[in-house]
Parts: C-alpha cells; structure tokens; sequence
C-alpha cells in the first residue's frame, strides 16, 4: 500500500522585506469530504504576489497545504480537528521574522479563548500574532502586537463571511486586512491598488 505524500512545511524561518503574506485557517477539508479550498482564495494569493502563505491549523488533510505551496512557501500549525499525519508533521506553534518584524503562528485551542491562546503564547513577544480556531475575523492591537485571524475560508459557521487575510509587511509596517466574502466568485473582484 502506498502512503499518502506528507506535507513539508517550510524550513525557512527568516524572510526579507516587503513581503506580501497570505493568510487562511479553520479550511476543514476531509479526504472523502465534499468541502474544498476555493480555487478563488488560490488566484487571489497569486494575483497579490503573495511570497508566503499561513495556514493557522485545522487543515484537516495535507492536499490543501500541497495545493498552497504550488503558489509560495507555507508556514503551517496544527489544529485540533487535523489528521494524525498532520499531527506528526505539524508544531504547535512557530515564530519567524519579516525583515526587523517578529511573527507568531498557532491555532489557538487549548485555552480560554483562541484570542486569549494567542495572546498568551505571543503577547509582548511578537509584532504580528495570526491565530485561528474560532472562525471569526480578527484584527486588534493588544499592547505592541497585532492579533490578527482570518476567520476560515469555507467554514463561516456563525458568522456572516468567510475569510482570509492578506499581510503587507514593509521595514516600516506591518499592514494586516481582511478579505471577507459570502460567495467565493466575489474573490474575483479584489484587487491589489495599482502603483
């Protein structure tokens, strides 16, 4: 019987400025299930020449992390819904730095809150902390750090949206946004500001 590819998440732990992130959480794709990445949240890294992609755990099956890295390097965590073969290969959580800008990456379960996990693990210690497991979009200031999740790009739950997110980081600033949808052909619509 041969076994299914495992996903290598990418070694590299320091990154040049600028750099375009994308971001996406909580995609939930089963092996034998009907949910999928939207091929739209794929087009819509490439257009934004995203150079680094986050998944914030609670991929479920490594197909969407392989269909991630055809676009740019992925940096993943593990969720507490992912496959044992993403347990294994999956941290907890990673730090990594963009140009002078310091970076965290977990899911967010375990605690009070997935807010509060982030808040805990990288409060104070990171400039960005990206997180997930709650399914709601986030973008708040907590002292010196940016808490920032995308929501999930095919599980909205009890939110109005689905969503992924977009990180410009320059030398000077770390721009986190939001791109929320109700039907993944809106994705078609956005577009990076011209020059």
């Amino acid at each position: 019987m041969i076994s299914p590819p495992r996903f290598q998440s990418s070694p590299k732990r320091a990154f040049p400025a600028p750099l375009t992130i994308g971001v996406v959480a909580d995609t939930h794709v089963y092996l034998r299930g009907a949910r999928r990445l939207p091929a739209e949240v794929v087009d819509l890294f490439i257009r934004f020449k995203v150079g680094l992609i986050l998944h914030a755990g609670d991929v479920n099956t490594s197909g969407v992390l392989m269909a991630l890295a055809e676009v740019a390097p992925v940096i993943a965590v593990r969720g507490n819904n992912d496959d044992a073969i993403l347990m294994d290969n999956l941290p907890e959580a990673v730090e990594f730095t963009i140009g002078k800008h310091r970076f965290g990456l977990v899911h967010g379960h375990g605690g009070k809150s997935a807010r509060s996990e982030a808040k805990r693990r990288f409060g104070g210690r990171v400039d960005c902390a990206v997180y997930g497991h709650s399914h709601v979009p986030l973008i708040e200031r907590e002292g010196g750090t940016i808490l920032f999740n995308p929501g999930s790009a095919t599980d909205r739950r009890w939110g109005p949206h689905f969503g992924v997110g977009l990180i410009a980081v320059t030398d000077a600033v770390i721009a986190p946004e939001l791109v929320l949808y109700g039907d993944p052909r809106h994705l078609a619509s956005v577009r990076p500001d011209e020059p």
